[in-house]
């Protein structure tokens, strides 16, 4: 138990140094990219909803 807690402080050293070695993603990067996954979420949801909604005009017509 106590070599456990010995190697405490050189994994937390360790995963700081990792940490410094990471190249950030920047703010304006990070907007843009969540605006793109907006934009392009609403589109496919319109799609597939226009879609679905004309094949169930489809079927009602077929078997109404």
């Amino acid at each position: 138990m106590i070599n456990k807690l010995k190697k405490i402080p050189k994994f937390l050293k360790e995963t700081n140094e990792e940490l410094k070695k990471i190249t950030w993603t920047k703010k304006e990067d990070l907007v843009q990219s969540a605006i793109v996954v907006v934009v392009l979420l609403i589109f496919f949801t319109t799609y597939i909803f226009i879609i679905d909604l004309g094949l169930s005009k489809l079927i009602r017509i077929f078997f109404g």
